[in-house]
C-alpha cells in the first residue's frame, strides 16, 4: 500500500468566488478529488417568491456581476412566456446586442486576466503590466468596450435597470449606436492580435468525452437567446421541459447543485456550444477557431479556452450586426402586450458565457411570483470538472504537492467557474 498524500487547495485562484481543491492520495490511488463550493447559498428563488413580476430582472440580475445581463435577460423571457408577451424584432437585437457585450467583457476577463498568467509562469495579471504590457493595454480596451455596450443598452456598466416585460426603458440614441459601431470596427485589430496570442500559447490535455448541451436557436443563429435544449447524444429538449435534461442533486461537499444528464455528467458552456454549433459561426469567427486549431469533436476541457476566445470574435461579430441593423429600423419600437395577463408558467432560457442557463417562474394572477427555480451554468459543470480532475490526476500523482495542486487550478479555472452564481 502507497505513502498517504494529501493535496488542498483554499482557495482556488482566479476563479469568481470560493472553492477549494481536496484530494487524497494512497500512493498513485486516488481516494478523494473533490470540488469543495464553500460559498453559503443566497436563496435568489425565495427573494423571487411573492414579487411582482416586473421586478424580478432587477432582482434576479444581482445573483452576479459578471452574469448579470444573462440572469435579466433570462428572466425578463420567462415573465414574458408567462404572460404571452412576444417581444418586436427591435426587441430581441437590443437585447442579443447586449448579450453580445456581457460575452465579449466576461471571455475577455477569463482569457486574458484569470488564465493567460498561468500561459506567461505568474501569479496573476499584475506583473503582465511589466513583462506583456500590450497583452494588458489590449484586454483591457476591449472589456472597456464591452462594458460600454452593456451601459448603453442596459443604463450602466452591470446589474441592468433598463429591462421590462415587452419593453426597455432605455432605447439608445443613434449618436450612442454609431459612436459604438466605430469602436467595434477599430477594435477587429485588438482581436486578430488575442487570436494570435492564444494560437501560440499551449495547454494540458485530457481526453474524457461527456454529454454537451446548449439551447439552439432557431434560425440557423449562433446560440445566445434560447431555443430547444441540444445534446450531442442528440435529444432535443423544450425549454419548458428542461427538467427532462437537466436532473439536479446534493452532493455532501458543495453548496452548490450538481447536474446530471441523461449520461452522467454534462458539459456546457462555450465548449459544448462551439461542438454543437461551430458551423453557425461568422466567418471571422471560424477562421479564429481554424487558426486556434479546436476541433469541434474536442473532449479536452482545457479547450474552454480555446472556444472562448473563438466566441469573443463571435461576440464581436454580433454586435457590430446588431447595431447596423438597430441603425437600420430607425425609430424606437412599442411595446408589447400580455395576451396571458391572468399569468402562468413561464421558462426562459439563454446562452450565457458559461453555459446553458434557466429562469422557470409561476406567476400568479395577482401579477407576483408564486414560484421560482433558477439553474445555473457552473452548476451543470461541477460534476464533470471533479471528474476531468479524477482524469488529469494520473499524469500528475508522480509530481511534487504543489505542482499537483497547480495543474488542477488550472483545470478549474478552463471552465471559468462562476461560484457566486452556483449558490444562488
Amino acid at each position: 500500500m502507497g505513502e498517504g498524500r494529501a493535496v488542498v487547495v483554499r482557495h482556488v485562484t482566479r476563479i469568481e468566488g470560493h472553492g477549494n481543491i481536496v484530494v487524497d492520495l494512497e500512493g498513485d490511488r486516488i481516494k478523494r478529488c473533490d470540488l469543495e463550493i464553500v460559498e453559503a447559498p443566497r436563496f435568489f428563488e425565495v427573494l423571487l417568491k411573492d414579487r411582482p413580476y416586473d421586478e424580478a430582472p432587477r432582482i434576479s440580475c444581482r445573483i452576479c456581476g459578471i452574469c448579470s445581463v444573462g440572469h435579466a435577460t433570462a428572466s425578463v423571457l420567462a415573465v414574458e412566456a408567462a404572460l404571452g408577451i412576444t417581444p418586436g424584432p427591435g426587441l430581441r437585437r437590443l437585447r442579443r446586442l447586449n448579450m453580445a457585450g456581457e460575452w465579449l467583457q466576461s471571455h475577455i476577463l477569463h482569457v486574458c486576466f484569470l488564465v493567460a498568467p498561468d500561459a506567461f509562469g505568474v501569479p496573476s495579471i499584475v506583473p503582465m503590466v511589466g513583462s506583456h504590457p500590450d497583452v494588458v493595454k489590449r484586454a483591457l480596451r476591449l472589456k472597456r468596450l464591452a462594458n460600454d455596450i452593456c451601459c448603453t443598452v442596459s443604463g450602466r456598466h452591470v446589474m441592468p435597470i433598463s429591462y421590462h416585460a415587452g419593453w426597455m426603458g432605455h432605447w439608445p440614441e443613434r449618436g450612442e449606436l454609431r459612436a459604438l459601431e466605430e469602436r467595434l470596427v477599430a477594435a477587429e485589430e485588438d482581436l486578430d492580435a488575442l487570436v494570435e496570442l492564444f494560437a501560440g500559447l499551449a495547454w494540458p490535455t485530457v481526453e474524457r468525452r461527456a454529454e454537451h448541451l446548449a439551447s439552439l436557436e432557431e434560425g440557423g443563429a449562433y446560440p445566445m437567446m434560447g431555443g430547444p435544449l441540444h445534446s450531442t447524444s442528440g435529444v432535443v429538449t423544450a425549454p419548458e421541459n428542461y427538467r427532462d435534461a437537466l436532473h439536479e442533486y446534493l452532493v455532501d461537499h458543495s453548496a452548490a447543485k450538481h447536474v446530471r444528464g441523461a449520461e452522467g455528467p454534462i458539459r456546457v458552456g462555450a465548449l459544448a456550444r462551439y461542438t454543437l454549433a461551430h458551423d453557425r459561426l461568422h466567418a471571422r469567427a471560424k477562421d479564429a477557431a481554424a487558426r486556434l486549431k479546436l476541433r469541434p469533436d474536442s473532449a479536452n476541457p482545457f479547450d474552454f479556452v480555446a472556444a472562448q476566445v473563438v466566441e469573443s470574435v463571435q461576440a464581436h461579430q454580433e454586435a457590430l450586426e446588431m447595431v447596423a441593423a438597430l441603425l437600420a429600423d430607425g425609430a424606437p419600437e412599442e411595446a408589447a402586450r400580455p395576451t396571458r395577463p391572468h399569468g402562468g408558467r413561464g421558462v426562459g432560457m439563454v446562452e450565457v458565457p458559461r453555459g446553458t442557463l434557466v429562469h422557470d417562474y409561476t406567476i400568479g394572477s395577482d401579477g407576483r411570483i408564486r414560484s421560482a427555480n433558477c439553474v445555473i451554468p457552473t452548476s451543470q459543470n461541477l460534476a464533470s470538472i471533479e471528474e476531468d480532475m479524477r482524469a488529469f490526476l494520473p499524469s500528475l500523482v508522480r509530481r511534487p504537492s504543489p505542482e499537483i495542486a497547480h495543474g488542477l487550478e488550472m483545470l478549474v479555472r478552463a471552465y471559468d467557474p462562476c461560484v457566486s452564481c452556483s449558490v444562488h
